[in-house]
């Protein structure tokens, strides 16, 4: 496990949440991350500079995923999405963050990951699902406030 540095003001993730705040440790916090064609698009991220899973301590992993797999779990029990996608990059900034990511085979990049090539002719499609992801994002979010309190 790498020691744990102080926050660098000119890295994005340590001077600001990085999307708009929903739950926070010592640790971790949890933001929505303001896609448009995916409101619920959310990430979990860790606080301080590390790159990998294998960074941390088991405790530490065990935590993080406990988070991931909770706003998981929200997001299949309140937006019934049709898969999610969980990815964990990190390769822009230095902070191990995990994406968590509700999908429909009607959004605008399926079966595509979000930042593949978006699909033709679903534009209708996206905007009904756009509309109907917002309508239940307030409960989502207080869902996810209220899981991770």
């Amino acid at each position: 496990m790498q020691p744990l540095a102080a926050p660098d003001r000119a890295c994005p993730l340590c001077a600001g949440d990085g999307g708009t705040l929903l739950a926070r440790s010592h640790a971790w916090r949890v933001v929505l991350a303001g896609d448009a064609d995916y409101p619920a698009f959310t990430r979990v991220i860790w606080n301080t500079h590390v790159a990998e899973m294998s960074d941390l301590t088991a405790a530490q992993r065990d935590e993080l995923m406990r988070v991931v797999l909770a706003v998981e779990v929200v997001q299949r029990e309140l937006l019934s999405p049709d898969k999610i996608n969980l990815a964990s990059f990190g390769n822009v900034v230095p902070h191990l963050h995990w994406h968590v990511i509700p999908r429909w085979r009607d959004d605008r990049h399926f079966p595509e990951p979000v930042w593949g090539s978006a699909a033709r002719d679903r534009e209708a499609a996206v905007q009904a699902r756009r509309a109907a992801v917002a309508g239940k994002l307030d409960a989502y979010l207080r869902a996810i406030r209220q899981r991770l309190a």
